[in-house]
Parts: C-alpha cells; sequence; structure tokens
C-alpha cells in the first residue's frame, strides 16, 4: 500500500508540474461586423452626431469673426521668404536710406544702434560719418553740465520727439509708433506695411521710381530691424539639416542594433524534469 500511495503522488506531481505544449488562448473579436444590429445604429448615430456638431461649431465660430469683414493684405513673393532664401542688403542699404529722410521724422527705432548697419548695409567708415552727423546729449562733464557731442557707433538711432506727449501734439493726439519691431507686431508682417504704403502714396514731384520700390526698400529695411539673425537663423538650420541627415540614419541603427537584443529575446517557462 505505501508503495502504491508513493507511486500515486509522484505521477499526480508531475501532472501538476507538467504544461501543455500548446495552449488555446480564445481571441476576442472587437471588429464592427461582430456587433449586434442595436450596437451598430446606435455607434454610426453617434458618429453622425459627432461630427454633425463639430462641423455646425466650426461653421458657427467662422462666421461671427469680425475679421472677415476686413481687406487682407495680399502676400507678396518677397525675395527672402523662402526657406534659404537671404535679405537683399542693397535693398536695406535703399531702404535705410529712405528712413533717414522720410520716416525719421516721426517714427523712431529706438532699439537699433548704428553699429547695427555694419557689415550689413554699410561699411564701418561709413556708419562712423552717419552717426557723426547726430548730435547726441550726452553727460555729464567735470561741472556737472550735460552737453551735445557727434554721435559714434554705440549710439542708438535718435528719436524725433523727446516724449510720448511732443510726439502726440505734434500728430493731432496720434503717437506715430516706433517702427523696430513693426513688421513682427502687425498681422501679416511686410505685407500689411507694404500694402499700407502703395495704398495711397503718390511718388514724389519729377522722381521716376518703378510702382512699390521705395515701399518694397521700406519693407525689406524694416524686416531686418526686426530680425537681424534672419541670415545667420537660415543658415544655421541649412547645417542643422545636413548634420541631421548624417546623424540621424546613424542613431536609429544604433537604436535597432542596441535593442535588437531585448525586442527580440523570449520567455519562455522550462519545467524542472
Amino acid at each position: 500500500m505505501a508503495a502504491l500511495r508513493a507511486t500515486t503522488l509522484a505521477g499526480s506531481g508531475r501532472a501538476l508540474l507538467s504544461v501543455p505544449k500548446t495552449l488555446k488562448t480564445p481571441k476576442a473579436n472587437m471588429s464592427f461586423a461582430a456587433l449586434p444590429r442595436g450596437k451598430k445604429v446606435a455607434l454610426t448615430t453617434l458618429g453622425v452626431v459627432t461630427a454633425g456638431g463639430a462641423g455646425l461649431a466650426l461653421m458657427l465660430h467662422q462666421s461671427v469673426k469680425a475679421s472677415d469683414l476686413e481687406l487682407h493684405p495680399p502676400n507678396y513673393p518677397w525675395s527672402h521668404a523662402g526657406p534659404l532664401s537671404s535679405l537683399d542688403h542693397a535693398s536695406i542699404r535703399r531702404g535705410y536710406e529712405v528712413y533717414k529722410q522720410v520716416c525719421s521724422a516721426c517714427h523712431s527705432m529706438e532699439y537699433l544702434a548704428f553699429r547695427n548697419l555694419v557689415g550689413v548695409s554699410h561699411t564701418e567708415d561709413e556708419v562712423k560719418v552717419i552717426a557723426e552727423e547726430v548730435e547726441v546729449v550726452d553727460g555729464p562733464d567735470e561741472n556737472g553740465e550735460m552737453f551735445t557731442r557727434p554721435g559714434k557707433l554705440s549710439d542708438y538711432f535718435p528719436k524725433p520727439y523727446p516724449n510720448p506727449e511732443a510726439a502726440r501734439v505734434a500728430n493731432n493726439g496720434a503717437l506715430p509708433p516706433d517702427l523696430s519691431y513693426i513688421v513682427n507686431a502687425r498681422h501679416g508682417g511686410e505685407d500689411y506695411v507694404f500694402s499700407l504704403l502703395t495704398g495711397y502714396c503718390e511718388p514724389p514731384a519729377g522722381v521716376s521710381v518703378r510702382e512699390g520700390q521705395v515701399a518694397k526698400d521700406v519693407c525689406t529695411f524694416l524686416r531686418w530691424a526686426a530680425e537681424p539673425e534672419h541670415d545667420q537663423r537660415k543658415r544655421m538650420g541649412l547645417k542643422l539639416i545636413m548634420g541631421a541627415a548624417i546623424l540621424v540614419p546613424l542613431l536609429y541603427y544604433m537604436k535597432r542594433h542596441r535593442w535588437s537584443v531585448l525586442k527580440s529575446r523570449k520567455i519562455a517557462y522550462r519545467p524542472p524534469k
């Protein structure tokens, strides 16, 4: 009896530890075709109502916009608008001359210094001559008094008015905006400024210029003033794209090589014999 009991226990132990070679696991069928008719109708109705509600909300949102009644400026083909296009530096030089002779009578550019023009539109000697034409109030001196001196490269562009109140008095209560970042501050950028300049202004008497040439140069100058790093940013972007074209495949190969061991390993239960 003892021998029979031992044989029976040993056999039952092997039966408990043994694992069948093939395990059948039920698979859940989550397809739309396998759903009952009632659920199909409910899901279809829910989808139609959701899509209709989203479309109605979008249509109402667009219809109540007050900006739809405004005339937006057209998109002009600027030479610097391309992803790899640089600014026209000759146009920047001409645009500065227009600002200096016309726009600076009312508008300031308090965030732009004379030194910013060096190497962009003028040489250093040219900018020094331009800066020396401006009288800058400096001081105090050893006697505690303020004095005027010729401008230098480190000075900023002069302001047409000493304070905002004087600017409003000279312009019938309107404050002329600063033009340092006017291109970024207006919706449409240089398209807006160009449309504003060419919308009503006639060319000077006795001067023959192409239509929009002066406005185009001014807008190019203002784009550079708002983004002096424009050309450098695009050059850096091109270098990053070229570097990424080399590094991304290498990183992808390294990722596949390092993770291939973990992704391809299999964990299986091996019962003791």
